[in-house]
C-alpha cells in the first residue's frame, strides 16, 4: 500500500500508535527571520501559486522556497529532497513518493539517514493528508533504525501553502498540533522547522 492510501485511523491501528493531546506544542518555538530572498520570493509566489491552485504549484513556488531557506539557515549541512521515492517496507505498506523529505546528512545526491522531517503539500483540506504524513513518519523511523541512527523524534508537516500544521512522532507516541500556522508568520514556520531539525521541538 502506498503512503497516499493510508488514513490516520488505519496507520495508528497498524503501527499501534498512541495519539496524545498536543495542542500548542510548537507555540513557544522561537521564530527565525526569513532571508530577504525568501520574503521577496513569497511576496511574488504566493498569489501566483494560489491562482494556479494545484498542489504542484504550491510545492514548487512556496514550500520549496521555505525549505531552501531552511537549508541555508543550517549552512547547507542538511539535505532536502522533492518528489523522492521513499520505499522502505513494501510488506508494511511503507512505499511511495514523499513531497519533501529532510535529512540531517549533507549528502544531496541520495537519501541518507537520519531522515528527520517529512512535508506534504495538499490542495485544500489538510486533515485528509494526516494518514499519509504519519505513514511517512513511521517509514522514516524504520529507515533510520535499519541504519543504526538513534533519532528520538520524527517530524511531519502538512501545508496548503498558506496554512501549516505540524506533527511529532516519538517512539509510538504521536502528537498532532492542529493549530494552523499561516504563511504570514513565515518566521514562526521557519522557527518550528529549524527546531525540528535541531531536535529541540
Amino acid at each position: 500500500m502506498a503512503y497516499s492510501n493510508w488514513t490516520l485511523e488505519a496507520v495508528k491501528k497498524a503501527f499501534r500508535l498512541e495519539e496524545v493531546n498536543a495542542a500548542g506544542i510548537f507555540s513557544d518555538i522561537e521564530p527565525v527571520d526569513p532571508s530577504t530572498h525568501l520574503t521577496t520570493a513569497l511576496a511574488r509566489n504566493v498569489p501566483l501559486a494560489f491562482a494556479i491552485g494545484t498542489e504542484k504549484a504550491k510545492s514548487e513556488l512556496i514550500v520549496s522556497a521555505i525549505l531552501v531557506d531552511l537549508w541555508e539557515h543550517f549552512d547547507r549541512q542538511i539535505s532536502f529532497f522533492s518528489g523522492v521515492d521513499f520505499n522502505v517496507d513494501a510488506e508494511k505498506g511503507l512505499t511511495g513518493v514523499c513531497d519533501f523529505l529532510v535529512s540531517l546528512s549533507p549528502t544531496q545526491f541520495y537519501v541518507e539517514a537520519p531522515v528527520i522531517l517529512l512535508v506534504e503539500a495538499k490542495r485544500d483540506n489538510l486533515t485528509i493528508g494526516l494518514g499519509q504524513c504519519v505513514a511517512e513518519m513511521v517509514a522514516a523511523q524504520c529507515f533510520n533504525a535499519e541504519r543504526g541512527n538513534d533519532i528520538s523524534c520524527i517530524y511531519g508537516a502538512l501545508t496548503s501553502g498558506i496554512d501549516w500544521i505540524f506533527l511529532k512522532l516519538e517512539g509510538k507516541k504521536l502528537q498532532l498540533d492542529m493549530a494552523a500556522y499561516t504563511i504570514e508568520r513565515c518566521d514562526k514556520i521557519l522557527g518550528i522547522l529549524a527546531s525540528m531539525v535541531a531536535q529541540k521541538a
